[in-house]
């Protein structure tokens, strides 16, 4: 079993900046792709980023391009980053970090989910 706890979210003005984290533990949890999706209120969830176990491919949805970067860092407790930059008003949602041994950016349907954390980008 994996488990995926977000932190790092809060309220910030347009413009802003922001770093998510999500922290992965897991008897097995290796080699995992992990990625970050998000859901607005009255929208359907969405894929933001995505990276693959080794850090050397990274994937973002083009709403998130050139502002948003994706990291991990896989020494003794995995820890996925989330860097947003120019923080927009329709950024905001509930961040989400998830986890699957394979990663489709086009059409991913991760396996593991944390709990979510809320970015709220005031205008």
């Amino acid at each position: 079993q994996v488990q995926l706890v977000e932190s790092g979210g809060g309220l910030v003005q347009a413009g802003g900046s922001l770093r998510l984290s999500c922290v992965a533990s897991g008897r097995t949890f290796s080699p995992y792709a992990m990625g970050w999706f998000r859901q607005a209120p009255g929208k359907e969830r969405e894929f933001v980023a995505g990276i693959s176990w080794s850090g050397g491919s990274t994937y973002y949805a083009d709403s998130v391009k050139g502002r948003f970067i994706i990291s991990r860092d896989n020494a003794k407790i995995t820890t996925l980053y989330l860097q947003m930059n120019s923080l927009k008003p329709e950024d905001t949602a509930v961040y989400y970090c998830v986890a699957d041994r394979t990663l489709d950016y086009r059409a991913w349907n991760p396996s593991y989910w944390g709990q979510g954390t809320q970015v709220t980008v005031s205008s």
